[in-house]
């Protein structure tokens, strides 16, 4: 969500802070702003909606001034409106924020009863009046902010400036991610590396409770107690080249059809095609001492647990608990000694699960992360890192991020049972084997791109849309029925198809397509069952399976997609495209903003 940005520099910084910006749209966003500081005064320009509305407020006023902040916002407390975009600003300074001050209520009202005057419905005003009280009594900037630090309850990464101080901005973290860069005669504030990646590429990962006051020749920084401390520099790897869509219409689609090449990168890292074995990143502790996994995640990456849990149970045989993020922790979660504690983010910077992260480890837990950017906090707190190499991903709707998960999942699945003596040598051989077929069926199931845009129309005028799946299909179901929900706006759901007796089948009539995934398999029939049952009260089915499968059950469905037949362990990946096309060509008909759908955001930093 919110993205932040802000540097002292030589010369004038507007241009750079809205490019810095556009690095991180791809967080979703609905308004956007920015503060120079210019002779002694705070030049401030804020726009509701994409930032080519900030850019033309910029051309028609500009902001000159080497130092600067700015900031694209996706509203928590208060409308998306010019006037809560951020920054807010005083008389002294002007401040960005991303995350969440949960105790600002009465914080607002004692300001308030001490005569403080409020612009913005937001909770972010709150920090700028706080720091501005001491400023305007004559405590320095640095004083100012630690003393209204430990006032804040909630997350946050804050960038400070000041009216009187041009040469120097105050940032400050703790729930939200926040990075220093270093330049040559600059530093620079930034949400994350990819901000940063046309200034520098060498930056400093603030960590918990940190604040930092940075000048042109560098960074103080200062930990949770006040106490001066040093933190690694680090080389980013971000890319400085812009991140664009080619001939594609959309970075959705980009990133569809760039699984192929990203899965096959991912997989590279986990198996030896030379001997066709596992090989996952060493370890100071024994995987086959571990008795429970407990998997927490988000959203699509939930769904890509949900998937592992029917792997590693059926290849490990260990008991695997998985839950939302945003439960785990209020639920008392019990975490037994010996536990595996697993966690799914494409950003690593999820606020709700690295919350979950914090709370097993103090459980005691041993913690792996599957996540696309490791450098995230949730990265360098983990015990065990299993990087997807999915590369940016800039369509909020996950894709190639998914389906990358998956490849790690399944890999760790098989070495899990590997190293517990639940697979012979053989059968790993076996599951290497398959996971190796995986980039070509992907190329074979995009190959179906234009004829599930030609069959999109029976979707795009539904209210309703069920998806249905059994096993491992049954979380690709509910994948599918997300991805459609957000990028189109159409109403959706995914079910185990057998539960569809069970309530569901009640919503059936002619005006509800139904999506079934059912690869031929030890499942099919069972699947085709539950198919024949909706069809029996008139519902519209389109049957996604391979030639056997359609062969048998296609006829009377209203549409089929014919997918590669694949080993059942990799049908979850190869099914993923189809629901993602369809999703896709459904969205585009109907004409809504597929990268950047309403209210939604990439990266999700607070609870």
């Amino acid at each position: 969500m919110c993205g932040i940005i802000g540097i002292v520099g030589k010369d004038d910084v507007a241009g750079r802070l809205l490019e810095g910006l556009r690095r991180m749209e791809y967080r979703g966003y609905d308004s956007a702003g920015v503060c120079t500081i210019d002779n002694g005064q705070l030049v401030r320009r804020r726009a509701e909606g994409k930032l080519i509305n900030l850019a033309g407020e910029l051309a028609r006023e500009p902001a000159p001034g080497h130092t600067g902040i700015a900031h694209t916002r996706w509203a928590t407390h208060g409308a998306p409106t010019a006037a809560n975009a951020h920054p807010h600003a005083t008389g002294e300074l002007a401040l960005v924020h991303n995350g969440i001050i949960e105790n600002f209520r009465p914080l607002r009202e004692a300001l308030e009863t001490r005569g403080r005057t409020f612009e913005s419905q937001t909770d972010t005003e709150v920090v700028a009046h706080l720091v501005s009280e001491k400023v305007e009594a004559g405590v320095a900037p640095e004083d100012a902010v630690k003393a209204v630090l430990p006032q804040l309850r909630g997350a946050f990464a804050l960038a400070i400036a000041f009216r009187r101080f041009p040469d120097m901005l105050i940032g400050a973290r703790l729930g939200s991610p926040l990075v220093v860069g270093y330049g040559e005669g600059e530093t620079y504030l930034g949400s994350d590396a990819l901000a940063l990646a046309s200034l520098t590429q060498r930056i400093t990962y603030l960590e918990e409770g940190d604040w930092v006051v940075i000048t042109r020749d560098g960074a103080q920084i200062y930990d949770a107690t006040n106490n001066r401390v040093e933190r690694e520099i680090v080389t980013s790897g971000a890319s400085a080249v812009a991140i664009e869509k080619g001939h594609f219409r959309h970075f959705m689609q980009k990133e569809i059809f760039e699984q192929p090449t990203v899965v096959a990168q991912t997989l590279r890292s986990y198996l030896r095609q030379v001997d066709q074995s596992l090989a996952l990143p060493q370890v100071d502790f024994d995987l086959s001492r571990i008795n429970r996994i407990t998997i927490v995640a988000c959203g699509t990456s939930f769904y890509a647990g949900m998937v592992a849990k029917y792997w590693i149970e059926a290849f490990a045989r260990l008991p695997v608990d998985i839950d939302v993020a945003s439960e785990f922790r209020y639920r008392n979660p019990v975490l037994e000694p010996g536990g595996l504690a697993l966690f799914i983010s494409q950003s690593g910077e999820t606020a709700d699960t690295l919350a979950a992260l914090r709370h097993c480890k103090a459980a005691g837990q041993t913690i792996a992360v599957v996540v696309n950017v490791p450098t995230s906090t949730m990265a360098r707190e983990a015990d065990l890192l299993l990087p997807t190499h999915a590369g940016p991903e800039v369509g909020v709707a996950s894709t190639k991020a998914f389906t990358c998960q998956l490849a790690v999942l399944a890999a760790l699945a098989a070495h899990l049972a590997v190293k517990r003596g639940r697979m012979d040598r053989e059968e790993e051989m076996e599951v290497v084997q398959h996971l190796l077929e995986v980039p070509a069926s992907l190329n074979a199931a995009l190959e179906h791109d234009e004829e599930i845009a030609a069959m999109a129309h029976h979707i795009a005028q539904a209210r309703d849309v069920l998806y249905l799946g059994r096993g491992p299909d049954y979380p690709l179901a509910l994948e599918g029925a997300l991805k459609l929900k957000e990028i189109s706006y159409i109403h959706a759901e995914g079910y185990a198809s057998g539960e569809m007796k069970h309530g569901p089948i009640a919503l059936i009539d002619e005006d509800v397509p139904v999506i079934v995934l059912a690869p031929s398999g030890p499942l099919f029939e069972k699947t085709v069952s539950n198919m024949h049952e909706v069809r029996a009260r008139g519902g519209k089915v389109i049957l996604i399976s391979d030639a056997e499968g359609i062969a048998e059950a296609g006829e009377g469905c209203i549409a089929t997609i014919e997918m590669s037949q694949v080993h059942p362990l990799i049908a979850p990946l190869v099914y993923a495209v189809p629901v993602q096309l369809l999703a896709y060509h459904v969205a585009c008909l109907k004409g809504t903003d597929v990268d950047q759908p309403r209210n939604l955001a990439k990266s999700v930093t607070v609870e």
